[in-house]
């Protein structure tokens, strides 16, 4: 087998690696070195902006089948027919943390899966949790600003994470699954995964269907104590990447089951809750879940930076037959997300091979750019409409339309009959069993009686007596007790 030469970024050989070019055997080192000059510069290009949020990630290929009939509710050619397998590529994440962060902490995790479709990627970018924080994009940086490092500090303040929940009402829901047991999951294959936003499927005849995704963990929901997880954190920080690597090189795929609530288009005006409230739930009593497919991860990535680190999720990446709904923060991250990527890693992000369509062809007139690799033939044109058989238009829309009525400006969502920001956290308590509430009370009260300001304790707990009587006054006595310790 012949000796593989090791060459410059240009494909010159290198003569020598182990010793840089010298004006004498003890002189400094020569600036006509290029080999030393080219790995210096390139070393210190190796680390792109990380995200600012989902930064500590993992991720898996695989696929996804379908397994059910869902050809009433969307024309999506992917879910097209029983049997149907289509490529997928995941990332799981935690939210808050940097890079460098441990796996087991107590944080939403993201769950994003791109499907590469035959009509293009389609991107569901979501959670391990149903709900979220806010319902209007327009306070996702502020809220992001009280999770993260406190400028002054350097660190995580208590004093900032609950001041802002104290004047965020909405959250008192999301805040009760974080406390809960299913804080800390055990593994990224021992969660449920969520669309968590409502989306919009529309089928062959140009029904609109509303629909919410859950895609159940088919390994078993498990999850850690806060004292386990400081203690696996501290033999192994990388705990959920270990995990997912070694089950995967096993053999041990880990699959998930997904489900949809559908809600005909024309009920969401009347619905008891907002449909399209991030901060909601749809009862599965209202909309029971349909059974479509599984999802199953079989292969690890080969490089976790090419295929991680610069893996590309937007919810603005759609297919035939699945759009948009109204709902205020998808609509923010339709744009969000695909121009943090382009901050991050250019704009010919999506020609790189995680982010590339497998399935279907790319051709429009996007030219140029920093790293651009498409260019078409010398005959094809950047512009459109043209006279040399360009790609055109298919006036085919994606999804149904939307009607909209009212007036422009800056609008509070609409109510609906049982629209609060505490009825729903209440039930979420009220479903638990006595060791689940004892567990989640610790856990509030172990945090916001770290909280140096009393407005802001008595706001918090406020938030807490209104979703539930009892989940008020047990949360009040346990940070009573801890402050007077």
């Amino acid at each position: 087998m012949a000796k593989r030469v090791l060459t410059t970024e240009s494909g010159a050989p290198v003569a020598d690696n182990q010793n840089s070019a010298t004006a004498g055997a003890g002189g400094p080192i020569l600036l006509q070195d290029q080999h030393l000059l080219e790995k210096l510069a390139r070393f210190n290009r190796e680390r792109i902006p990380e995200r600012v949020v989902h930064a500590r990630g993992s991720g898996a290929y695989g696929y996804f089948e379908v397994t059910d009939d869902v050809t009433g509710f969307t024309r999506a050619d992917f879910l097209s027919e029983v049997g149907k397998r289509t490529e997928t590529f995941i990332r799981f994440s935690t939210v808050a943390d940097s890079l460098g962060g441990a796996d087991a902490v107590r944080d939403p995790r993201g769950f994003a899966l791109k499907f590469y479709t035959n009509e293009g990627n389609y991107d569901l970018v979501g959670n391990n949790t149903p709900v979220f924080f806010i319902k209007d994009p327009i306070k996702f940086p502020d809220f992001i600003h009280s999770q993260k490092r406190d400028p002054f500090t350097g660190k995580q303040e208590p004093d900032n994470v609950w001041d802002f929940w104290a004047h965020s009402p909405e959250a008192t829901h999301q805040v009760t699954w974080l406390m809960g047991d299913r804080g800390i999951p055990a593994s990224y294959r021992h969660m449920n995964g969520y669309g968590s936003h409502t989306y919009q499927w529309t089928n062959a005849e140009g029904e609109a269907f509303f629909v919410k995704y859950h895609f159940k963990t088919n390994q078993g929901v498990r999850s850690l104590s806060g004292e386990q997880a400081a203690e696996l954190v501290g033999k192994d920080a990388n705990s959920h990447q270990t995990d997912l690597l070694q089950a995967i090189e096993r053999g041990v795929n880990p699959s998930w089951t997904l489900h949809v609530q559908v809600m005909p288009a024309a009920e969401a005006a009347e619905y008891r809750f907002n449909p399209f409230d991030l901060t909601k739930v749809w009862p599965h009593s209202d909309y029971p879940l349909q059974r479509v497919g599984r999802l199953v991860l079989d292969r690890n990535p080969d490089n976790v930076f090419a295929e991680v680190e610069q893996a590309a999720f937007s919810p603005n990446n759609f297919v035939p037959g699945i759009g948009p709904s109204p709902d205020k923060m998808l609509q923010g991250r339709l744009f969000a997300y695909a121009d943090a990527h382009r901050y991050r890693l250019g704009v010919n992000h999506t020609q790189l091979p995680v982010n590339a369509p497998k399935a279907a062809e790319v051709d429009n007139y996007g030219r140029d750019g920093v790293h651009a690799t498409r260019y078409g033939s010398r005959h094809d044109k950047n512009y459109e409409p043209n006279s040399y058989a360009g790609p055109a238009q298919t006036d085919a829309a994606l999804a149904a339309p939307l009607a909209i009525h009212g007036w422009t400006g800056t609008h509070e969502a609409p109510a609906h009959t049982k629209d609060d920001d505490f009825f729903q956290a209440g039930e979420l308590f009220r479903l638990m069993s006595q060791d689940e509430k004892g567990r989640l009370v610790a856990t509030i009260a172990g945090g916001l009686s770290q909280v140096t300001r009393d407005d802001v304790i008595e706001k918090n707990l406020a938030h807490f007596h209104a979703a539930d009587a009892d989940y008020g006054k047990r949360v009040e006595e346990a940070v009573r007790a801890l402050r007077e310790d």
